[in-house]
């Protein structure tokens, strides 16, 4: 039976791997079996590079630390020799950096991970690998944000030019000897339509009744 000082060291071994897992924002595990002693060396040095943490652990203790970690998901893979990648600041590193190396060393055998406190499986994991990188994805968003300062930056350089060439020191005296824009004539208003009369009353509706012929008129007696 394992004495009491060692069952304290399993349980604070436990416990760090506990806080290790709740602050990592997405985690990968892999079976290293196979790897030369250079393959393994090579694989530490991209990772520590990707700012992800590497370590190999027994799994009774990641049995323990996932459990109350709420990771019980990843207990099914543990099977053989498990080591796992963390990292705190990037979902993306932990499963680009280990499968970008299982490509070219087949000895290398992912798993299963976990991001943001949910379980992977394998395939979730390669997706989140074909992800560009944290510092892709900014360097992608810096060059579009620059773009437009850049296209600015060479417009003024040009009036610039054109400023030299013409002998005038001054941008103000560009901006003064440019022909004013000519004003956009006014619209003409449209003709005001005459607005719509009744019609006139037909001509027998409108005369008053012509009186009666004389023939008509009944001779006074």
């Amino acid at each position: 039976m394992p004495s009491a000082k060692i069952l304290e060291s399993k349980k604070a071994t436990v416990q760090k791997l506990v806080e290790r897992l709740n602050n990592s924002q997405a985690g990968v595990l892999a079976d290293y079996r196979g790897l030369t002693v250079d393959q393994d060396t090579e694989l530490r040095r991209n990772l520590r590079e990707a700012n992800v943490e590497y370590t190999v652990i027994k799994n009774s203790i990641i049995h323990f630390a996932i459990k109350e970690a709420g990771l019980e998901g990843l207990d099914s893979i543990l099977e053989g020799p498990t080591a796992l990648a963390t990292c705190s600041d990037d979902v993306v590193s932990p499963a680009k950096v280990l499968c970008d190396f299982a490509k070219k060393n087949e000895q290398l055998e992912i798993k299963g991970g976990f991001v943001e406190g949910e379980v992977i499986s394998i395939d979730e994991v390669k997706k989140y690998a074909s992800i560009p990188s944290k510092d892709v994805l900014i360097s992608k968003m810096m060059g579009s944000m620059l773009s437009p300062i850049g296209a600015l930056a060479r417009a003024l350089q040009a009036m610039a030019d054109k400023a030299s060439e013409a002998g005038v020191e001054n941008m103000s005296d560009i901006t003064a000897a440019a022909p004013a824009e000519e004003e956009p004539a006014a619209e003409e208003a449209p003709a005001a339509e005459a607005a719509p009369t009744e019609e006139a009353p037909a001509a027998e509706e409108a005369h008053a009744e012509e009186a009666p012929t004389a023939e008509e008129t009944p001779a006074a007696e």
